[in-house]
């Protein structure tokens, strides 16, 4: 087995696995992946028999996380050919992509999960379950427009401009993490939509934007669950120097990872409620505890409290660092809606 990352040219040289890992995928949606999504992602494959036998695909986004701008990837297409699995070939890309991504200076990653299990391993932790704001019929989007006493129609590149600065102020004032709207956000989302039948509505009151349905005959969101979304920390260090605190904070802790070599070291965190978080290499001896990079995903996302993380495996705390941690700000207003 050989693990690399694909060139350009050869994103192409995927399609034929993801069509057979992926059935449920119209043709339509496939062709504007392989069209639209693959100028500018990241593909890994592990290699074997002559053939791409396993890929990760790393789609980019801009995310804003407490105000600022930080590139992220998006972790879809995790797909491996049937008579190649359970042979770690996921683990060996993931691993891969997860070393690439700390390299580039990326702070974290995300994925939606097939099941949650597959990725615990890998030190993602559930922290997002996705709105879902889809409609299974055209008809039922313009009544419940009509009975809002609102105008619904079809979103169309015109509107794109207005669109991305009203969801950009929208989104910028009630959640500290969200995918950056632009005018290419939404360009590409209506390429997206459009391929597989879908479309956008935009909900209009006295000139404005006021709220959108997704209109999808096959995707109505009625009794499903919703998706989850699985965050991992790539850098422990940018990822801390995103946080904000509470209050005056002092503390010396350990971190370990078990891919991510960077990541293993002793870390000083202090700050103020003004400064956010600082960090300075910690001596050893001084540290209060150890906790590991996944339990830290779930921490700094706030799916997990201090006193939780303690409960994790490779996890060690002592009373004052639990209070000491518990007045970092989690990121828990987060809106991570994206399909690929």
């Amino acid at each position: 087995m050989e693990i690399r990352r694909l060139n350009r040219q050869e994103h192409i040289n995927t399609r034929r696995l993801y069509e057979e890992v992926f059935p449920e995928d119209s043709r339509s949606f496939v062709d504007y992946y392989y069209t639209e999504k693959t100028k500018d992602n990241c593909i890994y494959a592990a290699e074997e028999d002559g053939g791409i036998q396993a890929m990760l695909h790393l789609n980019p986004y801009v995310l804003m996380v407490n105000k600022a701008a930080k590139p992220a990837d998006y972790i879809v297409a995790v797909a491996t050919r049937e008579k190649y699995r359970r042979r770690g070939f996921m683990a060996e890309l993931m691993a891969a992509a997860l070393k690439s991504m700390y390299k580039e200076g990326k702070a974290f990653t995300f994925l939606m999960p097939a099941a949650e299990g597959i990725y615990l391993p890998h030190g993602f932790r559930t922290v997002y379950e996705q709105e879902r704001k889809f409609r299974g019929s055209r008809e039922e989007i313009l009544k419940e427009a009509e009975a809002r006493n609102m105008e619904a129609t079809p979103a169309k590149e015109a509107d794109v401009p207005l669109l991305a600065r009203t969801a950009e102020r929208y989104l910028s004032e009630r959640y500290q993490v969200y995918a950056k709207r632009d005018e290419k956000y939404y360009i590409r989302l209506l390429k997206e939509l459009s391929s597989d039948g879908a479309g956008l509505y935009l909900f209009w009151k006295e000139g404005e934007i006021r709220d959108y349905r997704i209109f999808d005959a096959d995707d109505t969101g009625e009794g499903q669950e919703r998706p989850k979304i699985m965050v991992r920390i790539v850098d422990v260090r940018r990822m801390l120097m995103s946080m904000g605190l509470k209050g005056l904070t002092a503390a010396c802790l350990t971190v370990t990872d078990p891919v991510i070599e960077g990541n293993n070291r002793c870390l000083t965190i202090t700050g103020t409620e003004y400064s956010g978080v600082m960090l300075m290499d910690g001596r050893p001896e001084n540290s209060e505890g150890t906790v590991t990079a996944a339990a830290l995903s779930g921490f700094l996302f706030g799916a997990l409290s201090a006193e939780d993380m303690c409960k994790e495996e490779g996890v060690s705390l002592s009373g004052r660092l639990i209070g000491e941690l518990g007045k970092i700000i989690p990121l828990t207003r987060i809106f991570l809606n994206e399909a690929v």
